[in-house]
């Protein structure tokens, strides 16, 4: 199978750049995005959550990956995302400490504004739980 470039830039540092075989990334709308080798050019919107991929055959890895877009052009493909975690990084008693103040924020009154960036840092703080949980630690 071929493969394609892919580099992966969060807001603090390139997180990865060299070959893959195939990424699925978590869209907007809830579902997934797959890309393959030769994909058709385009611009996607990535969602916070888990995006795997294959950077040999059999060989996935998972990434905690936050909210941003990925550009398709000539068989590479850039994705720009707020945060992108590798299991092993993330500090397991933080996210939960996250988890809970944002779900107590939730249960009291709220602007508009401070509702949405709360549910904003429970899907961060639930992602990266589920990433560290995963057990998979291949990137």
């Amino acid at each position: 199978m071929d493969t394609f470039g892919l580099k992966i830039v969060a807001s603090d540092r390139v997180f990865y750049e060299g070959r893959c075989r195939q990424i699925i990334i978590p869209a907007w709308d809830g579902g997934e995005v797959g890309v393959l080798p030769n994909h058709e050019n385009m611009v996607i919107a990535v969602a916070v959550g888990i995006a795997r991929m294959e950077k040999e055959p059999g060989e996935w890895a998972e990434v905690a990956v936050g909210s941003g877009f990925m550009e398709i052009v000539n068989n590479r493909v850039t994705m720009l995302v707020q945060t992108a975690e590798r299991p092993e990084e993330i500090d397991v008693r933080h996210a939960q400490e996250q988890r809970e103040r944002a779900e107590e924020q939730l249960r009291q009154k709220q602007s508009i504004q401070e509702y949405y960036h709360t549910q904003a840092s429970l899907a961060r703080a639930m992602n990266r739980l589920r990433v560290s949980n995963s057990g998979k630690r291949l990137v």
